[in-house]
């Protein structure tokens, strides 16, 4: 059964690579070096039915921070030495595989492997907002911050007696320890749950990703060596688009390029409904009816992404979003993005994207959370409250501060 699957999967990636071939009007492709920032205008790729070509596997060949650090003010772009001094300060970085001191929870479950989270080069821009000038994500609306605050308060009373806030470790950022752990173990989240808390009593407790379950869009994959790969294929009268994202969340999305209207408003979809059309060279995108169970940094079904995809050269394709979220930020804000054109024949065998870790692993989570439930019912454990399941070791990278 397991051949036949894998079998079935190498046939589809194999038919797919031969499909993006046939459409294709490239002839070579090689893996992005850096910008190439030649005017949509002269650099223009069509299919053979005309339109605009964005075919191919695309991902930022560079780290840069969503957001801009204070500290650069209104400066969008590093300089030389600045970038330089950050590419040698980061390659001696351990990152997540950072581990806490001898005999702690974080010597033990700090650690991370960085194999899905290794630093790429750092990038030319201080980040990838470009708008408001300070590069930030606007301010939360008060009915935003009250959410965000009740939501916080229950996380923090969860973590409250764990190591992590005796130690005053980020895990407990704005939590005091207290030794007795909280009496509101069995409160409901304010709303849907899509981050970790520290208790596993069910399912939806857990993270999305603990889940197998991406929070999909707006999919930025910035900073700390984002793994972020789009492949896009087009077909008269039709664009798909497949996510390899973070380790193995991967999904994808169909761009509706017939001119209908988005859904109706009582539809609600995970990645929510993309319509597009061209405007020139630019694939402009339009994006709504967004799902209550997906969360963009508070933003979830009123939030509105419009998307602007162009050609810059052979081996560049620019992205410009813009998000905005009334109830959640005071003001849009928008994002730029180069990606670089990766090589089609050494990335031609596609596995289906797929997340083992949280198929297998979220089970047992539960099982043992029972299990030590149980021991210390009977005296034979400690209160699972004041043990720390929902922390982990934090990447220190300077590029982020």
């Amino acid at each position: 059964m397991r051949n036949r699957f894998l079998n079935s999967v190498l046939a589809l990636a194999t038919t797919a690579v031969a499909v993006g071939a046939i459409v294709a009007t490239l002839g070579t492709q090689t893996s992005a070096q850096g910008p190439a920032m030649t005017s949509p205008k002269t650099s223009a790729l069509q299919t053979p039915w005309g339109e605009p070509d964005l075919q191919g596997i695309w991902t930022v060949e560079y780290d840069t921070p969503l957001q801009r650090s204070p500290r650069y003010g209104n400066q969008e772009f590093f300089t030389d030495a600045q970038q330089a001094e950050f590419d040698r300060l980061r390659s001696q970085n351990r990152g997540r595989d950072e581990r806490g001191g001898r005999g702690s929870e974080l010597d033990v479950a700090g650690a991370y492997n960085d194999e899905f989270g290794a630093m790429k080069r750092t990038g030319k821009r201080t980040s990838a907002i470009f708008d408001p000038p300070d590069g930030r994500i606007p301010a939360l609306t008060p009915e935003a911050q009250k959410i965000a605050a009740d939501d916080r308060s229950l996380r923090l009373a969860l973590m409250q007696a764990t190591q992590t806030c005796k130690l005053n470790l980020p895990g407990c950022a704005g939590g005091k320890f207290d030794p007795t752990p909280t009496t509101r173990r069995n409160e409901v989240t304010p709303r849907y749950n899509t981050a970790r808390m520290n208790r596993h009593d069910r399912v939806e407790d857990g993270a999305l990703a603990d889940r197998c379950l991406t929070i999909g869009l707006p999919e930025f994959g910035a900073g700390n060596g984002g793994g972020s790969f789009r492949r896009i294929v087009q077909t008269p009268g039709g664009i798909s688009i497949a996510y390899d994202v973070g380790q193995g969340q991967g999904w994808q999305r169909n761009i509706v390029m017939d001119g209908s209207p988005h859904l109706p408003s009582h539809i609600r979809q995970w990645f929510g409904d993309s319509r597009g059309h061209w405007e020139g060279n630019t694939l402009v995108i339009d994006v709504t009816n967004f799902s209550p169970k997906t969360d963009y940094r508070g933003s979830r079904e009123t939030m509105h992404v419009v998307e602007r995809w162009t050609r810059t050269s052979a081996t560049t394709l620019e992205y410009v979003a813009i998000v905005e979220d009334p109830t959640v930020w005071t003001r849009p804000w928008k994002v730029i993005q180069e990606f670089g054109k990766q090589n089609e024949q050494e990335n031609r065998i596609f596995y289906e994207p797929r997340c083992v870790e949280g198929n297998y692993g979220h089970p047992a989570i539960l099982k043992a959370s029972r299990q030590e439930d149980r021991e210390f019912a009977v005296g034979r454990g400690p209160d699972p409250l004041t043990k720390d399941n929902a922390s982990g070791g934090a990447s220190s990278d300077p590029l982020m501060q």
